[in-house]
């Protein structure tokens, strides 16, 4: 009789709702606070990444109170599933909700937040559905739930709102529409509680930094992974792959790694993990030959296990119900099948000197992953692993790199909120060079990295285009696996291609210390115009293009316009690029001087210009009293040890200061604080000219820098 009590009361809780009510917040670390609804589940995003919060960072963020709306934030629990309701006012817009490749602002969309690849709309499906939103407010929401995520991101309108729309007769009024306002933003978590986040501002920018710093700060790539890669065809051989390294180096062009794409493995789709000895017959002596020539090694691959592959009965045991082409899926939320994986990459590839992965086909295409119906022996849903297997192979690989103390940079699939930290770029099998663009900008909203990669074209005009985007990204890459492109395959623009390449090579202690900042302070270092001091959406609202899917609704078309081809790289410079056809463009600039980053020419403050550049350029701006340090056009990155010039460009009218970050650029070591910060500063005389200065590097801390030479690009000429 208690038995079947038991199971009437077992049946009725789960039907049980819980109150619309508010919720507890409690602070974690400075200006973030955690609210639990129902009961969470204890696998999340936040749990499988392990990440630890950069509490250093915190430090350099101003202090705040719990948001207003913190009191309005309600939570419910119904039938199994937990819905979330955050209020929006007039006016807000908000941004992000993960890697999108159409549109920058996100209010008005119905998203479906599940791993996947981008298939050409924006329906939140994507490679990193991160689950975590700012708003234009000044305030920051974070779910931290590993489950298929439904988001009415403002739309959807209560009948008690207290901002209800206003019911209007279709017939006759023409202002009718069949979206009315809606003005909170709700969130379907299929399981019986959720973990939330509020984290506050006051800026945008500082919501962004406080949500990268909650997930351990960005990554700091060693100091090659910034620099020139190309990818090679799928089934060239150790010999081929030397010479085209060696043709890169004749002809001048930048190279630190190369690519080596399926055909390295003995069989791949699925992966023995295994050198092919017919191409490569002594792995450990190729890859010395590469690193004699100062060019890094990256192996495709994916996790999926062949039959072939020497692991394979041992993995058998501890993987899913489901292969993938055949292949075993290891179950890398058990410790046993991540370290069998480990090991076999440590064994014969790390060990040998290999310095990164492209780790490939961990997003999408339901028809090849495995299905929801799947079983794991970790007792993880297949849902729940589809949503964090991007996040298990970065942490897998990133481990076995840290136990050699050695940094990597390679390329993933999939990510997900907490893989803020590890060292990989997305990418994906989408070529529509606007759309990357946009996803670049996105991707700064998300604590993600992505590449505008380059492949092929069908024009020296597109060639060069998406090269010279390419370069202001976080890796500059040419992805020949197919194609067999090089960056001098169109002869008429083989000189362009080279300078930008070799510009990319010259921004380097640039590029380095925008990532450190990324690390120590959580900016990310591409990132949107709306995340920019000084920018106002109002004014570029007249001269851009505005969001198409929000066309429909009077309400929305005053804040849906939007800036998705333009956006910011580092701390200074605004990139603008351009696109095949293309002979002029609008460009918006935030409030500020602004100065060609070519010439050091004025172009304007606080206003839209109509640029030509021609095909040489693309509009590139820098702000007043900028300060870009770079180094020599070198064919390779700085080596451990190995110093290099400087020259430091200054640009406008006022006084400068940058922080100029240096390490081995190699091992962890900066983590135990070896690692310096030199303050580069430009101060107006007494006989008005301008003068620079860097200081002194601290005892026994690194000092790669050799000689340094000053340029005023536009003053003191």
């Amino acid at each position: 009789m208690n038995f079947i009590r038991l199971i009437v009361i077992l049946a009725c809780a789960l039907n049980v709702v819980t109150a619309n009510a508010a919720i507890d917040w409690h602070e974690v670390v400075p200006g973030v606070w955690k609210g639990i609804v129902g009961t969470p589940e204890d696998y999340s995003l936040l749990s499988v990444a392990d990440c630890k919060p950069n509490l250093d960072g915190f430090s350099r963020l101003p202090q705040v109170g719990l948001p207003a709306l913190a009191d309005k934030i309600t939570g419910t629990v119904s039938d199994g599933k937990t819905s979330l309701s955050i209020p929006l006012v007039k006016n807000e817009q908000i941004y992000g909700f993960g890697l999108n490749f159409q549109n920058v602002h996100q209010r008005g969309k119905i998203l479906n937040l599940h791993v996947d690849h981008f298939g050409g709309k924006d329906t939140g499906r994507n490679h990193a559905p991160v689950p975590f939103y700012v708003s234009s407010a000044g305030y920051g929401i974070f779910v931290n739930s590993a489950r298929y995520l439904t988001v009415y991101a403002g739309s959807g309108a209560r009948k008690d709102s207290p901002d209800a729309p206003v019911a209007k007769d279709r017939n006759t009024d023409r202002s009718w529409t069949s979206r009315p306002y809606s003005d909170a933003v709700s969130v379907l978590v299929p399981a019986p509680g959720a973990e939330i986040y509020l984290i506050a501002g006051p800026t945008p920018m500082d919501v962004v930094r406080r949500y990268n710093l909650l997930c351990g700060g960005g990554p700091l790539p060693p100091r090659w992974g910034l620099g020139f890669t190309q990818r090679t065809p799928t089934k060239y051989s150790a010999d081929k792959v030397k010479n085209e390294a060696d043709e890169f180096e004749r002809m001048g062009y930048p190279l630190d790694f190369i690519g080596l794409e399926p055909g390295w493995q003995s069989k791949a789709y699925p992966c023995t993990f295994e050198w092919d000895s017919t191409r490569f017959a002594d792995p450990q002596a190729f890859v010395a030959d590469m690193l004699a020539r100062k060019v890094r090694v990256n192996l495709w691959t994916n996790p999926y296990v062949s039959p072939d592959s020497k692991i394979y009965n041992e993995m058998y045991p501890l993987s899913g119900s489901h292969t993938v082409w055949c292949g075993i899926v290891p179950d890398l939320a058990d410790e046993n099948a991540r370290r069998l994986w480990q090991d076999k990459l440590d064994r014969e590839h790390i060990g040998i000197g290999v310095s990164g992965y492209k780790i490939d086909e961990v997003d999408g295409y339901d028809f090849y992953l495995w299905p929801d119906v799947a079983t794991f022996p970790s007792g993880v849903s297949a849902e729940q692993m589809r949503q964090t297997y991007g996040l298990w192979v970065q942490k897998v690989t990133d481990d076995a790199f840290r136990k050699r103390n050695t940094r990597t940079f390679g390329l993933v699939r999939a990510s997900n909120a907490g893989g803020n930290s590890y060292p990989y770029v997305l990418y994906n099998d989408n070529y529509n060079h606007e759309d990357f663009i946009t996803a670049l900008i996105n991707s700064g909203f998300c604590g993600v990295l992505w590449t505008p990669e380059v492949r092929g074209s069908k024009s020296s005009e597109e060639w060069l285009r998406r090269i010279q985007s390419v370069v202001f990204s976080p890796m500059a890459m040419i992805n020949a696996w197919s194609s067999g492109t090089k960056p001098w395959s169109f002869p008429d623009v083989a000189e362009q291609v080279k300078e930008y390449s070799l510009l990319r090579m010259r921004m380097m202690p640039y590029w380095y210390s925008e990532f450190a900042r990324y690390h120590f302070d959580g900016i990310p270092p591409f990132r949107a115009m709306n995340l920019e001091p000084g920018f106002n959406p109002e004014t570029a609202a007249s001269t851009v293009m505005k969001s198409t899917s929000l066309d429909d609704d009077p309400y929305l078309e005053a804040v849906s316009k939007e800036i998705k081809d333009q956006y910011m790289a580092g701390e200074y410079l605004l990139v603008a690029p351009m696109f095949a056809g293309q002979t002029s463009r609008k460009v918006v600039l935030p409030a500020g001087d602004w100065y060609d980053f070519y010439t050091g020419e004025y172009v304007g403050n606080a206003r839209t210009l109509e640029v030509t550049p021609g095909l040489d350029r693309i509009p590139v701006y820098v702000k007043d009293g900028a300060i870009i340090p770079m180094t020599d056009p070198l064919l390779h990155a700085p080596t451990k040890g190995e110093k290099y010039n400087l020259e430091i460009r200054h640009y406008g009218k006022k006084d400068g200061h940058y922080r100029l970050y240096d390490d081995d650029g190699e091992t962890f070591d900066y983590e135990k604080g070896d690692y310096a910060w030199r303050d580069i500063k430009v101060e107006r005389q007494k006989n008005g000219m301008l003068k620079g200065s860097i200081s002194k590097v601290e005892k026994n801390k690194p000092n790669n820098i050799g000689k340094v030479t000053w340029r005023f690009m536009t003053e003191n000429k």
